[in-house]
């Protein structure tokens, strides 16, 4: 039996996918939440809200990723970062989902990804969980209901934790899965109930197709200055490094939070909503994302709470440092009602450096920028992926290498051509360790990190006097109005002046020999940039 508002000549039938118990169409949250709370998925909240806990994966699994290798992508693909699986091997594990599936209730959502229609995609989500389907429907943009009736999704992903995969047969990993097969338009997501696999897979999807047509695929946050489109900023970074937190000021008009992709139109996001990070999340420090943990439908995930008051912990990560919430961005009072912008006038790198040799602010040369981008380094930050506990310096490309299936010359040489095109001013900014390294030192303060934000982004900043880092060669201003012009020198605020410099010729060298894989595709110029 079905339910719900769908084009009659594109239910799942049509598709192949036949024998499901009931099938519940675009549902909207009131009747998500009450499909979940019937069985028994989660807990309702404060505020309408809705607790879950996603079992033994409390963050991505990237190393069960797969692209099914067939012709028409096999010289696209970034093999060395993604895994193949065989053609043979995906239609295996597609008839077994499918016969799994069989007499099981199932939630189907037809969204679509990319606020500009001149290149958003359309998608449909079959999920075997409801709150899974009440999380996607934040996290993608939502068509208005009347295009429902005539709705034809371009890919269809498939989630079903409680399927297993078999390694031998479906030519995967392990009983986790997830497989992107771009020729039958098709995704499948298998063993795990961690929600972020749902909207990470539509990005990879974007990552590969926008990039062949000359549209930056970006995994980063934007905002733009009030009844200013054209004053648009994006802020680069892996999971940790304060993306949404930093691009939620109030000051600006928040674009989105996390993935967005820049046309020769300008910059536009690819989702409905935002999945922020609620691990000391206070109502001081953020109070715009604070206040969402208890609106009506929004996902809290892998949460502790008090059983008689549904008060929130935000500091008890037993479960995960990855705890999250997602919500739709109108919950954010000055989130941009087109999620369009303009052409990047300032682009920010975010990172979280765990060695603390990293200013805490430095301006890039266009050069500088590639490489930085290119080298994409970071820290993974505790609970993000499965099995980090603790901040692990790391080099991902573009900042975000788990969902990059080109080569990363593919979005460095766009970057490059649009930067050289529009002008942009480039930033490479620390929100990781001063004073010391992990365990020693202690984080970059927000407050300052938020003031040298502002002076960039108001390009004040520009006007100040720099200094030429010694070791990679960017510019780093000398003093910033209300920043302590200690914090300016992380040489300065190490204790130990000999550890800073062992550590960060360390730190030199990490870099020089990630980037020597990138040498023989870029610039003499870039070269030359790598290490001032």
């Amino acid at each position: 039996m079905t339910f719900g508002r769908v084009n009659p000549q594109f239910r799942l039938e049509d598709q192949g996918i036949e024998g499901l118990g009931n099938v519940y169409y675009n549902l909207m949250e009131p009747a998500l939440i009450e499909a979940a709370l019937k069985r028994g998925e989660g807990t309702l909240g404060k505020g309408g809200s809705f607790y879950v806990t996603t079992g033994k994966f409390t963050g991505r699994s990237p190393q069960d990723k797969h692209v099914v290798k067939t012709p028409s992508v096999e010289d696209n693909i970034w093999w060395e970062n993604n895994r193949a699986m065989t053609p043979e091997g995906f239609d295996a594990l597609h008839a077994d989902m499918l016969e799994h599936m069989k007499g099981k209730d199932y939630f189907v959502q037809d969204l679509t990804g990319g606020a500009d229609p001149a290149y958003s995609i359309k998608v449909r989500m079959v999920t075997e969980l409801a709150w899974h389907g009440l999380f996607i429907r934040h996290m993608l943009r939502r068509p208005d209901r009347d295009a429902l009736d005539e709705f034809v999704a371009d890919f269809t992903v498939i989630n079903c934790p409680s399927f297993k995969a078999d390694p031998a047969k479906h030519n995967c990993r392990s009983d986790t899965v997830i497989a992107l097969n771009f020729d039958k338009k098709t995704i499948l997501i298998g063993g795990t109930e961690y929600a972020g696999e749902n909207k990470k897979s539509v990005f990879t999807l974007l990552n590969y197709m926008l990039p062949l047509k000359g549209i930056m695929a970006m995994h980063c946050s934007a905002n733009h200055a009030p009844n200013n489109p054209v004053d648009t900023a994006v802020f680069f970074g892996l999971s940790g490094t304060g993306k949404t937190t930093l691009s939620a000021d109030p000051e600006r008009v928040l674009i989105g939070d996390d993935e967005h992709g820049w046309s020769d139109r300008g910059t536009f996001n690819f989702e409905g909503g935002c999945y922020a990070k609620t691990i000391s999340l206070s109502p001081e420090a953020e109070p715009e994302i604070f206040a969402t943990t208890s609106k009506f439908g929004t996902v809290i995930e892998n949460m502790i709470y008090d059983p008689e008051t549904f008060e929130l912990d935000f500091e008890d990560d037993s479960l995960t440092a990855n705890m999250r919430c997602a919500y739709p961005l109108e919950y954010i009072s000055n989130a941009s009602s087109t999620a369009l912008g303009g052409h990047p006038k300032n682009i920010i790198m975010l990172t979280c450096d765990a060695f603390g040799v990293l200013p805490p602010i430095a301006r890039l040369t266009p050069a500088q920028a590639m490489y930085h981008f290119l080298s994409g380094f970071t820290s993974k930050v505790a609970g993000t992926e499965r099995g980090v506990t603790e901040p692990q310096p790391t080099f991902s490309t573009c900042f975000g290498a788990p969902f990059m299936p080109l080569r990363p010359e593919a979005y460095g040489n766009l970057l490059r051509d649009k930067i050289a095109k529009h002008g942009a001013t480039c930033w490479l900014v620390n929100t990781g360790w001063t004073g010391g390294a992990y365990g020693t030192g202690h984080r970059m303060p927000i407050k300052a990190t938020r003031a040298l934000l502002h002076s960039a982004l108001n390009g004040s900043l520009n006007k100040v006097e720099f200094r030429k880092d010694p070791n990679f060669g960017f510019e780093v201003p000398v003093a910033v109005e209300g920043v302590p012009e200690l914090l300016l020198d992380p040489r300065r605020t190490w204790s130990d002046k000999d550890a800073f410099d062992a550590q960060a010729e360390k730190l030199v060298k990490m870099f020089a020999d990630n980037f020597e894989q990138y040498v023989p595709y870029i610039d003499e110029d870039v070269k030359a940039a790598a290490i001032g």
